[in-house]
């Protein structure tokens, strides 16, 4: 569809609007808003959340633009009751101010009491001068994104406080065209994110079964004619009769985790690496890593120096399995507790414990011995009681090069897969953008549902 602009303009005076419509108005949050946010002597420790009381929203309770209630803390009365101000209500609009600022929530299927954490602001309306739906589509435009990122402060945690937030400059329609907008933006983002959600699924079903071909490849081999023996291992099953099975602790001249009391940070140093640094099977560097002195790694190095191919294994935290090599020509790093490190021995190719690690039926052995505390963990102990398999050396070497073909096809598809899904969301984005600072012109715009049958 081709979208029209509006029949005049002005300059806005805003960096970040440029020309809007002629008669919309320029104004600012603290002009039509009621803005409040936990203050600080109201702050909450983690002695008050209870399991029942009042719900206690924090950013993290922000399911893209939703809350999930079931996943709320609570508070006592006493707490509710010690701040009127935030105590929310249906159709309220909520905007994260620490941390990852920005985000959007609206306040929907409230069914009692409710209050705010730190990091979130609540905005409502002063007057019937504008829908909250439309303040919901405004903050998820590039205009107030260039805003926060041209004003939030801070470098490892950034913030966006209140007197920078209510300074917010936009453009504000007539009140009927503010509805006619809202209208619009949600059936069309509707049916973005639909081609989204279903980029994401296939996502999924690659991912699962680029581990059902690995898990197939490294515990029944290529010959599917071999002749196969009991294993006498529940997760591995039969396996070719010539396989040798062995604990993973026989076959790793190296075989710990991190620091669990790690150095102090330095501005410049050393990197500290953490599960973090795993992604989509990759062990990179990030902008934001720690840093730890020359001396303190050089203290860390008399425990293991970690080396090119050493298999990495996330064994702390929710992404627990994560795994990846370490890269040739890596440079010098150590890691955090949250990271185990495998050095084959004699025998066993890294490429091959990898594998083994990827494998779906690997992974879910990880998570059935689990233990929880903080967060869910592994044992090294336990790590090393389990059995792998390993086949002799040439077949190890020939189910890594048919895993490496078959994997980088799969990986191919998921990278067109997220390629499109950032089309989409960077279309859905400016699409949002163009209607809330009236690039186009949408009030005459109607719904139109295709007859998909005829």
């Amino acid at each position: 569809m081709k979208y029209h602009a509006y029949p005049a303009y002005k300059d806005s005076g805003v960096e970040w609007l440029g020309d809007v419509p002629e008669h919309w108005d320029v104004t600012r949050v603290k002009f039509e808003s009621y803005v409040k946010a936990r203050v600080g002597w109201h702050g909450l420790k983690s002695d008050d959340f209870t399991d029942e009381g009042a719900y206690l929203v924090t950013g993290q309770d922000f399911i893209a633009t939703n809350i999930n209630w079931d996943n709320c803390y609570h508070c006592d009365l006493e707490r509710y009751e010690q701040d009127p101000y935030i105590q929310l209500r249906e159709d309220d609009l909520l905007i994260t101010k620490d941390g990852t600022i920005g985000k959007v929530a609206l306040v929907q299927n409230l069914n009692g009491q409710a209050t705010l954490n730190s990091g979130i602001f609540v905005v409502r309306p002063l007057a019937d001068n504008y829908t909250n739906i439309f303040y919901f589509w405004l903050l998820q435009s590039n205009a107030f994104t260039s805003f926060v990122d041209f004003n939030k402060t801070g470098s490892t945690i950034v913030h966006l406080y209140q007197d920078t937030f209510v300074n917010f400059k936009y453009a504000m329609p007539y009140f009927n065209e503010q509805t006619q907008i809202a209208n619009f933006l949600d059936h069309e983002t509707a049916k973005i994110d639909t081609l989204i959600e279903k980029q994401r699924r296939l996502i999924e079903l690659l991912k699962e079964k680029r581990q059902a071909v690995i898990s197939h490849a490294v515990t029944k081999g290529l010959n599917p004619n071999a002749p196969m023996k009991d294993s006498g291992v529940e997760w591995l099953g039969d396996v070719p009769e010539h396989w040798d099975i062995s604990a993973l602790k026989r076959k790793c001249s190296l075989l710990k985790d991190g620091t669990h009391l790690p150095p102090a940070r330095v501005d410049n140093g050393i990197p500290l690496l953490s599960v973090r640094n795993i992604q989509d099977g990759v062990f990179s560097f990030r902008d934001d890593d720690s840093m730890i002195s020359k001396e303190s790694y050089q203290e860390l190095c008399k425990a293991f120096v970690p080396k090119t191919n050493d298999v990495l294994l996330a064994i702390v935290g929710a992404t627990l399995g994560k795994t990846a090599l370490i890269p040739d020509g890596f440079g010098e790093f150590h890691i955090q507790r949250s990271v185990g490190i495998f050095r084959p021995s004699i025998g066993i190719v890294s490429k091959w414990l990898n594998f083994v690690f990827q494998s779906q039926k690997f992974q879910q052995l990880l998570w059935e011995y689990v233990g929880f505390s903080a967060q869910p963990g592994i044992y090294l102990g336990t790590l090393g009681e389990f059995k792998i398999p390993i086949p002799p050396l040439s077949e190890q070497y020939s189910i890594i090069s048919l895993l490496d073909n078959k994997t980088a096809k799969i990986d191919t598809l998921i990278e067109k897969a997220n390629s499109a899904i950032e089309l989409m969301q960077e279309r859905r984005t400016a699409l949002i953008s163009a209607a809330v600072t009236g690039k186009i012109d949408v009030r005459d715009w109607q719904a139109v549902n295709k007859d998909v049958t005829g």
